[in-house]
C-alpha cells in the first residue's frame, strides 16, 4: 500500500472503514499476503489484536466477509487481521514466491516451517504487549496450539478453534482419502495445477464458479482467492502442505491445552469429515471443564464458503464477556 494512502486523514478511513487493506511482504523469506481491516500498521495505542490463522489453503481472501462481519459486530474498535500461509497467495507482479533461495531450503512451506512464519510475523508486525485474540480455522487450530506451544510468552487473551484438524488428521474420512494424493501421489497432482494455471483469468474465474455451483448461497467473495490458487504455486504449496499435515498432526497436544484451557474455545462440526464428531465427544471428555461447543446449525468445514457473517456473530458472542468488548 503507498505512504499516501496509509496517512489519509482519519474521517476517510472512518468513511471506508468496511474495506480492507491488502500487503504482500516477505516473511521468513516467503511471500505472504496479509489482509487488514482496521489500522495498516500497529503501535502500543493499539491494545488488542484479532489476528486469523487460515486453513489450508491459506489465502486470507476467504476469509474477506468474516473478517468484515466481526470487524463491524466490534464497534470498528479493534484491527481484525488475517496472514496468509508462506507461499499461499499469488505475489504482485514485482514479487517472486521467495526472496531468495534459501528461503526454500529452510522448508518454510511445510508445517513446521508455516508456523515458525507465524511467530515471526507476529515478531515483526505486532508490538509484544499487544493482546491477541487468535482465530484458527481447520489447520490453522494446529498451528495455534503449537505457537502457544513454542512461545509461551505470547499474550494471547482467546484463541478460538473453528472446526478443529488437531489430532489424527490421516484417520478421519476425508484423510483416509486424501493421504495417498499428498502424501504418495503429490507429483501427479502437481500437473492439473500446472495446466490449470496456463489459463486465463477469466476462465478460471468460471471454472471456480462451476466448482461452486453445488452452494446455494455462495459467498462471492470465495471467487477471487479460488482464482489466485489455480494460478499454479499456491496451490502446489498448499498441496506439500497437507502431505505434511497427514504424517505429523498425529496425537493432540493435551499439554498445551490443559496449559491454555481457559483461553480455548473449540467449535466441532456435526458432520466434518476432517474432525469426526468422535474427536469433538474424546475432547469433551478429556476436559470437562472447557469451551467445547458442538455445531447445531450444520454449518461446513469450509464455512468461508457460506456461513462467514453466521460464525463471526457466534465468535463474538462466545467472547464478548471475558474482553469485554
Amino acid at each position: 500500500m503507498d505512504s499516501e494512502s496509509r496517512d489519509r486523514p482519519q474521517t476517510d478511513f472512518i468513511e471506508s472503514r468496511d474495506q480492507p487493506q491488502t500487503d504482500f511482504i516477505y516473511c521468513n523469506g516467503a511471500i505472504t499476503e496479509l489482509l487488514k481491516f482496521g489500522p495498516c500498521r500497529l503501535s502500543s495505542a493499539h491494545k488488542l489484536l484479532f489476528l486469523v490463522i487460515p486453513g489450508n489453503p491459506g489465502l486470507v481472501g476467504f476469509y474477506r466477509t468474516f473478517m468484515q462481519s466481526l470487524h463491524s459486530l466490534l464497534g470498528y474498535r479493534h484491527p481484525v487481521w488475517a496472514v496468509s500461509h508462506a507461499g499461499h497467495c499469488d505475489p504482485p507482479d514485482t514479487m517472486d514466491m521467495t526472496q531468495d533461495w534459501s528461503s526454500a531450503q529452510q522448508d518454510v512451506f511445510g508445517l513446521s516451517g508455516q508456523i515458525e512464519h507465524k511467530l515471526s510475523f507476529l515478531r515483526a508486525q505486532v508490538p509484544r504487549d499487544t493482546g491477541l485474540v487468535l482465530l484458527g480455522h481447520s489447520i490453522g487450530c494446529y498451528i495455534i496450539l503449537d505457537m502457544m506451544r513454542r512461545d509461551p510468552g505470547l499474550k494471547v487473551l482467546k484463541a478460538v478453534l473453528l472446526f478443529p484438524t488437531i489430532e489424527r488428521m490421516s484417520a478421519t474420512p476425508q484423510g483416509q482419502l486424501m493421504t495417498p494424493l499428498l502424501c504418495h501421489m503429490r507429483y501427479a497432482a502437481y500437473l492439473p495445477v500446472f495446466l490449470l494455471s496456463l489459463l486465463p483469468r477469466g476462465l478460471l474465474r468460471v471454472l471456480a464458479s462451476l466448482v461452486f455451483s453445488g452452494v446455494s448461497c455462495l459467498d462471492p467473495s470465495v471467487v477471487s482467492p479460488t482464482v489466485s490458487l489455480l494460478t499454479g504455486d499456491p496451490a502446489a504449496n498448499a498441496i506439500y502442505m497437507g502431505g505434511q499435515e497427514m504424517k505429523q498432526v498425529l496425537e493432540r497436544d493435551n499439554v498445551t491445552i490443559r496449559q491454555h484451557l481457559d483461553k480455548l474455545v473449540f467449535y466441532y462440526g456435526a458432520s466434518d469429515l476432517w474432525c469426526p464428531v468422535q474427536y469433538y465427544h474424546d475432547l469433551k471428555q478429556d476436559f470437562p471443564t472447557g469451551h467445547i461447543r458442538l455445531c447445531e446449525k450444520g454449518l461446513r468445514h469450509a464455512f468461508v464458503l457460506d456461513s462467514g457473517r453466521e460464525v463471526a456473530t457466534m465468535v463474538l458472542e462466545w467472547i464478548r464477556t471475558d474482553l469485554h468488548t
